[in-house]
């Protein structure tokens, strides 16, 4: 119901091309913006939330254009925003997503994966009610790219890339993880397993710390449990977002968007942002770190471990296939990236990178 949505977007010469409002059924809106399609069909997720507007879902979908192109994927960028009413309660996910996909069945150019408030299980249903999606179950030759941790590894690998460059060190390093869902848990354990010591963690509801490094494999598996974060006996329970404003040398956003704004990005004191949420920062963030020269690795160089991993699925890969791409194509932009920035004074020389 387009009169129900009331949100502004920029348009240029990428696009969008494309700017569908559906209700897939009542009570439900969605927005679609297939936003460039030069490289091959749009890939972008279907985001469930209650906030979710056409100008959000817009500046996803510019953010999967510019991701697409950077790791060298043949795809397009797009993404979906759906917003359901609560009095849908009684509405299954499966007659939810059925509903949402018979909208999408005719945006031929516009193929849907997971993303917040929704997962592989949920592609599952669109891609048998359409035929068309990525990120499904392995039991339906899918590469589940939540569940593998597609996301997280790359971030991992970033990381791995910051520090053949000298740029970190990860042995001891100190890293902090906002969101401990798909992206955040498997950061978490994959940064902790290349020696980095995670301190402090989140989610929707609070947050746990502990300057000696909490113990990951215990808090997944609480979380496996159902427990939430600030209940975890292996921390203390602090503010949620208390702990974006830690000291330390890795800071790993990874929960929704802007994050970071003009107002409080003055407060962050990590010496590195990688990027795991798509826009966690507005551009006024963004100035105020490049000012203060708090390196902030963006989320279409170090997030963009999930859509490869889709994009190899799509083209009839396999999963050793997708984390192989993973590490290579994000090793070799976060390389690139740190050219740029030596290049420019805004980083010191360091040597000679070890990737291609």
């Amino acid at each position: 119901m387009v009169r129900e949505i009331t949100a502004t977007w920029k348009a240029d010469e990428l696009g969008p091309v494309k700017v569908v409002f559906l209700r897939p059924m009542p009570h439900m809106t969605a927005a679609v913006v297939v936003d460039n399609v030069a490289l091959g069909p749009a890939i972008g997720g279907v985001r469930m939330t209650p906030t979710a507007s056409v100008a959000e879902v817009a500046r996803l979908a510019r953010a999967m254009t510019l991701k697409n192109a950077a790791a060298g994927l043949p795809h397009g960028g797009g993404k979906s925003g759906v917003r359901r009413a609560a009095t849908m309660d009684g509405v299954s996910r499966d007659q939810e997503m059925r509903a949402f996909a018979r909208a999408i069945e005719q945006l031929t150019d516009y193929i849907p994966g997971p993303d917040m408030g929704t997962d592989e299980g949920c592609m599952a249903v669109v891609h048998d009610e359409i035929g068309r999606a990525v990120g499904l179950p392995s039991v339906l030759g899918g590469i589940p790219l939540d569940e593998l941790g597609a996301t997280g590894y790359g971030l991992a690998c970033c990381a791995d890339a910051l520090a053949a460059d000298k740029v970190i060190d990860l042995d001891g390093a100190r890293a902090v993880v906002q969101g401990f869902g798909a992206v955040g848990s498997h950061a978490a354990r994959a940064l902790a397993g290349r020696g980095a010591r995670i301190i402090a963690v989140s989610d929707v509801q609070g947050a746990v710390y502990r300057e000696e490094g909490l113990d990951v494999e215990d808090l997944l598996a609480a979380k496996k449990a159902g427990r939430p974060v600030a209940g975890f006996p292996g921390g203390a329970a602090v503010e949620r977002d208390e702990i974006l404003w830690l000291e330390c040398e890795l800071l790993v956003p990874a929960a929704g968007p802007d994050v970071f704004t003009g107002e409080n990005a003055g407060r962050v004191r990590a010496k590195t942002i990688l990027q795991g949420a798509n826009i966690p920062a507005t551009a006024a963030a963004e100035r105020i770190f490049h000012e203060r020269h708090v390196l902030t690795v963006p989320d279409i160089v170090a997030n963009a471990g999930g859509v490869i991993c889709a994009a190899v699925e799509y083209q009839g890969g396999t999963r050793a296939q997708a984390f192989a791409a993973i590490e290579e194509k994000i090793g070799a932009n976060t390389a690139e990236l740190i050219d740029r920035l030596a290049a420019s004074d805004a980083l010191p020389a360091r040597p000679r990178p070890r990737w291609p």
